[in-house]
């Protein structure tokens, strides 16, 4: 499966993932910026990324504390998520996201 993360400066990473990978943990595997300080407990927005909108009807709803996180983030947008949310399943192979 593939994951594209686009950086902030226009560059497109296209990753590796496995099913029930979390996407946090595949963009700072590859050494993208992402801090994802409490490691995917949904008590920060260091991992925020921005997904495609092509891709954003395909994910789970945010859950309550993530909408709660993302009510943090300076640069929202209407895709905001947080990667370490974003579980990697079959449906998702060619996700594309971008940092903000």
């Amino acid at each position: 499966m593939q994951v594209l993360i686009t950086d902030t400066g226009g560059v497109v990473h296209t990753l590796t993932a496995q099913i029930g990978d979390r996407v946090m943990v595949i963009a700072r595997a590859s050494g993208l910026p992402v801090k994802g300080e409490c490691e995917g407990s949904v008590a920060c927005a260091t991992c925020h990324m921005v997904v495609d909108p092509i891709w954003a009807s395909l994910l789970d709803a945010p859950g309550e504390e993530e909408e709660a996180m993302l009510d943090t983030v300076f640069d929202l947008t209407p895709t905001s998520r947080l990667s370490c949310q974003i579980r990697m399943v079959p449906a998702l192979d060619g996700l594309s996201l971008r940092l903000p």
